[in-house]
Parts: C-alpha cells; structure tokens; sequence
C-alpha cells in the first residue's frame, strides 16, 4: 500500500499543464514536490499565494513565506502575493482548474467531510467550503481507513459535511476510486494490495470492474 508521499506523487499525475490548482491541507501540500518538471502549473493558496513550489530544504525556511495550513513554502518565478478576498475571489469565480483536498470521510455520491469532529476543537473551517461549492474538479487524497480500522469511503457520512456530491476522484493508500453514480468505482490498486482487501476496507458501494490495474510507481 502507499504512504502519504505514494499518494501525493499519485495524485500528482492527474495534474495537467497549464493547471491553476488548490492544494488542501495536509496530504495534498506534498503534490506540488512530484509534479512533472515539463509542464507548468500554478499552485494556489487561499491564504493568499499563488505560484507555489516545493517544499524548502532545511535550513531554507522563510517564516513569512507559508501556506494555508501555515506550512513554510517556496515560491516560483513570478510568484503573486495577495489578499484573502483576492484569493477568494479566484475560487468563488471558478478560475482554478483543479482542487486536492483531505478528508475524514466520503459518501459514495461524492459528499465529503472534512472540517470538524463533533466534540474535538476545530481551528476553524477555513476554506474547503467555498472550495468545494465553487470547484468543478475535486480530487480527495486521504488514508482508506482511519486509526481503528474503520472506513472512510462509506455509503453516507456520518460527520457534518463540508460539501455535497462534489467530489470526482479519490485517491487513497489502498486504491484509486472515482465517484460515479452506481457508487466508487475502482480505477486502480495500490501495488500489492488485493481487490479483495480493498473490497473489506469500504462501507460504500463499491464497481469493480472486471480488470483492475495495479497503480504505477
């Protein structure tokens, strides 16, 4: 199965040239570190950034220079700073192309929640709702499973929602899902991971078709 990098290098695949893409918070920072040096894309952040790079090295920090989740960044050549509301406008007016988001969990019709925990303390919702009411193309990257084993890609969630039928495509540890209307239909598998095993790890209505590829590494 893939590791959080596995899944961003991944994930980093369906990103095309020319792109204005969105990166969440958490698994979806590291997708910037394994985009395709031929291509060019933009990365954005909410906070106010546009023109993100990869992660710095240590020791090359710049404690001004962060993303939404307050991570320190790099920027490109021609890298543009700007307000939030700026920012805000770009996602409310549909100029980015694509948005990578985590998630605690995903319905199989595409709802996704990821903002709050009933009970445990939240920071705030920040973005992920206007993100995800205004972005045509949303791809999920999140562990198939929480910490008990339980399933995160489930028939209906059970956490408030942060979006409703938004998401497109769902890339997790075990498998490439995209969502469809007969439910997750599975695209690919993690290398050695079974359909089987995958089949046991989701609550939600899961297509298998009758050949599934093994995800490329």
């Amino acid at each position: 199965m893939l590791d959080k990098q596995g899944i961003a290098k991944r994930i980093a695949r369906e990103v095309k040239d020319g792109f204005y893409v969105n990166l969440g918070i958490g698994i979806p920072t590291l997708v910037a570190n394994y985009v395709r040096e031929d291509i060019e894309v933009e990365f954005q952040s909410e906070n106010g950034v546009l023109g993100m790079g990869p992660f710095p090295f240590e020791g090359e920090e710049d404690p001004d220079i962060i993303n939404a989740g307050k991570q320190t960044i790099t920027t490109l050549p021609g890298a543009s700073f700007f307000d939030s509301a700026t920012s805000f406008a770009m996602i409310r007016g549909q100029h980015v192309d694509l948005t990578i988001l985590g998630a605690m969990e995903v319905s199989d019709n595409g709802d996704i929640a990821n903002w709050k925990i009933p009970g445990k303390m939240v920071k705030g919702m920040g973005g992920a709702m206007d993100l995800v009411a205004s972005a045509d193309n949303i791809i999920v990257a999140m562990m198939h499973t929480n910490k008990a084993g339980e399933s995160k890609l489930l028939e209906s969630c059970t956490l408030p929602l942060t979006g409703v039928q938004c998401v497109r495509k769902i890339v997790t540890n075990l498998a490439v899902l995209e969502v469809t209307e007969k439910g997750f239909l599975l695209l690919e598998r993690a290398p050695g991971v079974s359909v089987e095993e995958i089949r046991s790890a989701t609550k939600g209505r899961l297509v298998v078709p009758e050949e599934v590829p093994e995800m490329p590494v």
